[in-house]
């Protein structure tokens, strides 16, 4: 029979979330906690401009011939002769039967085009953005002089028609918004299940979780831990959403314009906090579990390595998955409850499909109840249990210890 005095769990639950979530809002540490993006933000910074030079590296960009179909092959075996010699851009040559106007072929998103190639090999022009014609410039010319006469002719001039973008920098600017925002859930992700599971020992180690113990059920101890922190952290992501909002609005004149995931910034933002919902209820679940079987820092320490281990392995997974989208690897990171919001998220900047996103947050918020559930019923069978002393405790692979007094 359940004890009358006790709180029902949902309304002791909401206690103990409001009790932490003032308490932690009000404390020292949220001030550093608001402090972590300015560091957050220099290393998803630093990820997105390797992530993208990656993909670019597994996906180069191409230069798209549009001449004559006799030039075209000329120029076709030009470049064969030469590119065991100099480092030369890979091309296709656009058959006339295919659209041949520039930016059509710039604004391509089947085939990844940096430039474009029209005129003729006396008169060659590049069409692109200025970075990518301006690097081509010189090779282009190299090749159409070894089209027409081989070492002896002459480099003609390349006429240049820069453009605004094309569809190679919109793919490498989204590859890089998908590292930086996979890297800044990675990082958020794992601060926030440290702040909980170092808050949880503190107060394990207080002797509060059996005086909490006395007056509420264990799980509304755990769901309560659980959600404020996560209403903690939506705090922080309001300031910080606020901050960079105003940044950009008074700064968009010097800063320039900042690269649009496919979804849109508005969605994509969305998604964003939700992914990171899901991701954080996840692996916050596994280390208040974690926790719970830890009577000191130090096996806290241990016994919360192979979580951390698994988060690191999640990240790197995923951010190699994001340079192959639709690649068996890139699936199963879809797929994997506990990688599946960081692929998400990539996908939410690099493809405007939004039906995976349905399909993915049904998915997801299934296996975070999934752990909830498991959580808080091993959270409630052993937290008191590690605490206790003097008492044999069992360590992991079933070896037991006796705890010293």
């Amino acid at each position: 029979m359940a004890d009358a005095s006790r709180l029902p769990l949902w309304r002791a639950a909401m206690v103990i979330a409001r009790r932490d979530f003032r308490a932690i809002l009000f404390s020292k540490a949220f001030l550093f906690f608001l402090l972590g993006p300015i560091f957050f933000g220099a290393i998803s910074v630093m990820a997105g401009t390797l992530g993208a030079k990656a993909a670019e590296s597994a996906d180069p960009p191409r230069l798209a011939v549009v001449l004559s179909e006799e030039e075209g092959a000329a120029f076709a075996a030009a470049h064969a002769r030469l590119e065991d010699a100099v480092s030369l851009p890979e091309f296709a040559v656009v058959g006339a039967d295919e659209p041949r106007e520039a930016d059509r072929l710039l604004s391509d998103t089947s085939r990844n085009f940096g430039a474009v190639l029209t005129g003729t090999l006396e008169a060659p022009e590049l069409s692109g953005t200025q970075e990518r014609i301006d690097r081509w410039r010189g090779q282009v010319a190299l090749l159409a002089a070894e089209a027409r006469g081989g070492p002896s002719a002459e480099l003609p001039e390349v006429a240049l028609k820069p453009t605004a973008t094309s569809v190679a920098t919109i793919r490498s600017a989204q590859t890089a918004t998908a590292t930086g925002a996979i890297t800044l859930l990675f990082l958020l992700t794992m601060l926030l299940a440290g702040m909980v599971l170092s808050n949880l020992v503190e107060e394990k180690a207080n002797k509060i979780i059996e005086i909490l113990a006395a007056a509420i059920p264990m799980d509304a101890v755990f769901y309560g831990k659980l959600f404020a922190m996560l209403g903690v952290s939506f705090v922080g992501i309001a300031v910080w959403g606020g901050i960079a909002g105003t940044i950009l609005w008074l700064g968009s004149s010097a800063l320039g314009p900042v690269p649009t995931p496919a979804v849109g910034w508005p969605l994509f933002v969305v998604l964003f906090v939700t992914y990171f919902a899901t991701a954080y209820l996840l692996i916050g679940s596994v280390f208040l579990t974690i926790g719970s079987m830890a009577p000191t820092v130090r096996d806290v320490q241990t016994l919360s390595m192979p979580a951390t281990i698994l988060q690191l392995a999640v990240f790197f997974l995923a951010t190699y998955a994001l340079s192959d989208a639709g690649s068996p690897v890139e699936l199963f990171a879809v797929i994997f409850p506990v990688s599946s919001p960081y692929a998400m998220v990539a996908r939410a900047a690099q493809s405007p499909v939004l039906w995976t996103h349905l399909a993915a947050i049904g998915w997801q918020l299934l296996w975070v109840g999934i752990f909830v559930k498991v959580g808080s019923g091993l959270f409630r069978k052993l937290v008191m249990k590690s605490g206790a002393g003097g008492k044999t405790k069992k360590a992991w692979f079933g070896i037991g210890r006796t705890a010293k007094g």
